[in-house]
């Protein structure tokens, strides 16, 4: 990839695609430098999913149900994002758990609602998130963009954003609140690592800008 290209980038969904709308509204509005190139979706019915044939993006389904391993489904998720020839890997509500292969090693971003290492993992998505945050008297939530290891919500940090908790929130109008720092944060981690600024030494990420 030429630092004058865009980014070509595959976003890996599992449900209504609000992540994938936003990258292609920052696309569009000529915010963030980046193509992309495919969309994997992990569930026949996710709404995301007319997101990316509106926008005349190439779709590939590929569920968990179908496929006997682990090792199979992840071949299926990545075998599309190979052949599309793509630089990195978006995850945009993914909910299913993937073997990184190695082709693709340090090229895997997600984004989750929440100020990791504090309610992550399996489990832990949506609305179900936001619920715990308040169950736990958090004062501070807030979301995460990290690169993806063989774990759910694991691997090293790129960038958290903060929102305050209020007192009288609740899981939907703290997913709200979040979910307006991820529109923002997610592209600038994207146009970073366009610009190959972010990179990964002694298992933390530093970025250079």
């Amino acid at each position: 990839m030429s630092r004058n290209d865009p980014l070509r980038i595959a976003v890996l969904i599992s449900g209504g695609g609000t992540t994938l709308k936003n990258l292609l509204e920052k696309i569009a509005a000529g915010v963030l430098s980046a193509e992309i190139a495919v969309v994997v979706s992990s569930n026949a019915a996710a709404g995301g999913l007319e997101f990316a044939k509106a926008a005349g993006i190439p779709t590939v389904v590929a569920e968990r149900r179908s496929f006997a391993t682990l090792e199979e489904f992840s071949a299926a998720i990545f075998d599309p994002c190979r052949t599309a020839d793509v630089d990195c890997v978006v995850m945009g509500g993914f909910l299913k758990l993937v073997r990184i292969p190695d082709d693709f090693a340090d090229r895997v971003l997600n984004i989750h609602p929440s100020l990791i290492p504090k309610f992550c993992g399996e489990g832990y998505y949506g609305l179900r998130v936001h619920q715990a945050v308040l169950d736990a008297g958090e004062k501070v939530s807030g979301c995460t963009i990290h690169f993806v290891d063989n774990e759910y919500d694991h691997g090293p940090i790129v960038l958290q954003r903060e929102v305050p908790v209020l007192a009288d929130d609740n899981p939907e109008t703290l997913a709200r609140r979040v979910f307006a720092v991820e529109c923002e944060a997610y592209p600038e981690v994207l146009q970073l690592y366009a610009a190959g600024k972010v990179r990964i030494e002694g298992g933390r990420v530093v970025i250079d800008r």
